[in-house]
């Protein structure tokens, strides 16, 4: 039940407003380099508490998609720059990213 509550709030809630930016500039790098750092250290969070290989890897990509959901969330408020979908796919990218890094770094 848990699984489609959640998804349904996100897509079903909308957002005050959404954001007029570009595919590309400093902060879409900011996004993708932070979403990296943040699953990468989510996955070696994971490792270190003795998880198995899957449930840190699971962790330290949820965690960091999590993170820029919610930063997108923070500035879809009324006073903020408004949701941006370019941003969340940035962040998307950089948590993949630093899971594979996290990957080939460790085997």
């Amino acid at each position: 039940m848990l699984r489609l509550l959640l998804p349904s709030v996100f897509l079903l809630s909308g957002c005050s407003h959404m954001a007029q930016d570009q595919w590309s500039g400093q902060d879409k790098a900011q996004h993708f380099i932070a979403s990296a750092i943040l699953s990468a250290a989510g996955n070696e969070y994971g490792q270190h508490k003795g998880w198995n290989d899957s449930r840190s890897a699971n962790f330290g990509f949820l965690f960091s998609v999590s993170l820029g959901a919610t930063k997108e969330l923070w500035d879809s408020r009324e006073a903020g720059s408004g949701w941006s979908w370019k941003d969340f796919t940035w962040d998307l990218a950089g948590a993949a990213t630093g899971y594979a890094i996290w990957q080939v770094a460790t085997y």
